[in-house]
């Protein structure tokens, strides 16, 4: 800081010496410079002070009162400068005329007594790199001043989940309590520290992560920022976002075999499936020669084998199967001319593939069952005008769950008005629509059976096409029991 303040005097005082006269040495004469280096604020007298100038003439040094002498100085306009260790180098300017003196004072300041900066605060907790800590961390630090002038720190606090930066200022204590943080997240912290004159000092960047997400069974998506964000949850009605808001991801859905969850992710003009670890980290672009495509994105579905090493998905006519690693591409099916495959469920035991078929609107639906080598079966639900969606097995492949609108509304913009839920029964080779208790001017969409297939999990929305959606669940069993899981969500999946 001595030095900087040496540095910084000397350029000011030379831009503003190159600013002053211009006058010139050749006018010829020379003449005498005389003066004293005291100590500011006492006027001690300073011995063995360093006198010099610029334009260079000669050099001198103070004697025991504190005069110098420069003798034979050509005329002009000089910076003289007054340099001794321990001390501020002084600058003062003066003009030399002939045959005559002039005299310069200076008053130098001892460097101990230059305010200094604080040191750079130490981070003391938590350790750096620390695991599994609670959603209240207490910070800690410490920081020491050469004037103990009183100290004021800011934090600054960055995570690995979004783009948001906090920061707390204005602290006079060492320490600060956090709260409410996310599970499953890694923090950055940094502190600032103020004496109140000198400009911030900053510590080194700490880090610490936060315990993993309990229970974290059911997943959805939501809108924020105009792109679509996979959060998991659990059954307590906690959520943890676990992509960020600048890229559009959406239709997670978790395999338990592998504790991955795959998702669709906009990859430029394409769609893509990635996999990642269950707190959003470790993620893996699954898909690359051909992606993920069908006649409206929002209908869409994919599906993982039981085991977790294979996952399905259609390219528009075509239902593709690939290796969980991005290996092993091949074509398991095609549809005939005209249709396309939108929807796609594969068995638990891996047996049976359902399908939801549909023309390039969406309509002149069908659901049809092939083979794991994609053999035709069946059709199982064929001839109903509107739209048909959301296939899922039950665990013993007895059952398969789906959505029709019973209204039979056809539009170009695909609304649909009376969107139901029904069960397909396989022994009896007969579907029943289930009384559920939808709100009248509402929607069903995306329906899932429960991990112990008790209940129901789907998306409700009115028919409207913008208001709110709500993650909802059923009991198969009393179905006036409709209840809100989460509100502004959908796409949920249950494992």
């Amino acid at each position: 800081m001595k030095i900087f303040l040496k540095i910084i005097g000397f350029l000011v005082f030379t831009l503003c010496f190159l600013g002053c006269s211009k006058e010139s040495f050749d006018e010829g004469g020379f003449g005498t410079v005389r003066g004293r280096v005291v100590k500011d604020v006492t006027f001690e007298p300073l011995a063995n002070v360093k006198v010099s100038s610029n334009p260079n003439t000669s050099i001198v040094f103070t004697d025991s009162t504190g005069a110098f002498v420069i003798e034979n100085v050509p005329v002009g306009t000089y910076a003289f400068q007054a340099q001794k260790d321990d001390y501020v180098a002084k600058f003062e300017s003066g003009t030399v005329i002939a045959n005559s003196e002039i005299e310069i004072v200076f008053e130098l300041e001892p460097e101990e007594e230059i305010n200094q900066s604080p040191s750079a605060p130490v981070l003391e907790s938590p350790a750096d790199n620390s695991i599994d800590l609670p959603l209240n961390v207490t910070l800690s630090w410490s920081s020491t001043d050469p004037e103990e002038d009183a100290l004021t720190y800011t934090i600054t606090l960055l995570n690995d989940r979004d783009e948001t930066v906090v920061t707390i200022p204005d602290l006079t204590e060492d320490s600060y309590e956090l709260t409410g943080l996310k599970y499953s997240t890694k923090y950055h912290w940094q502190v600032a520290v103020s004496d109140g004159t000198n400009p911030e000092v900053l510590s080194a960047v700490g880090s610490f992560r936060t315990l993993d997400f309990p229970n974290a069974r059911l997943l959805f998506t939501r809108k924020i920022e105009g792109n679509n964000v996979v959060f998991t949850a659990n059954e307590a009605g906690e959520e943890l976002q676990i992509t960020s808001n600048s890229s559009n991801c959406y239709r997670a859905k978790r395999n338990l075999q592998i504790n991955r969850i795959a998702f669709i992710k906009s990859d430029g003009a394409q769609e893509h499936i990635y996999t990642m670890k269950p707190d959003g980290s470790d993620v893996l672009k699954i898909t690359n020669s051909v992606p993920i495509a069908g006649f409206n994105m929002d209908y869409v579905t994919y599906s993982w084998s039981g085991n977790g090493s294979q996952i399905i998905y259609p390219y528009f006519d075509k239902l593709y199967r690939i290796n969980a690693d991005g290996s092993g591409l091949v074509q398991l099916y095609q549809v005939a001319a005209g249709q396309f495959i939108s929807e796609c469920d594969w068995s638990n035991d891996g047996t049976l593939i359902a399908l939801k078929t549909n023309n390039i609107n969406g309509y002149n639906a069908e659901i049809i069952i092939i083979d794991s080598s994609g053999n035709f079966v069946s059709t199982i639900v064929t001839g109903f005008g509107g739209a048909v969606g959301s296939v899922h097995f039950s665990v013993n492949n007895q059952r398969l769950v789906y959505t029709r609108d019973i209204s039979g509304y056809q539009s170009p913009d695909y609304r649909q008005l009376d969107n139901c839920i029904f069960m397909y029964n396989f022994l009896t080779a007969t579907s029943t629509q289930l009384t559920v208790s939808k709100p009248a001017g509402s929607n069903d969409y995306d329906v899932r059976f429960s991990p112990n297939e008790a209940e129901l999990i789907f998306m409700n929305t009115s028919n409207d096409g913008i208001s709110t959606r709500y993650i909802q669940k059923v009991s198969l069993t009393t179905t006036n029991s409709r209840t809100t899981l989460f509100t502004n969500g959908f796409m949920p999946d249950w494992r």
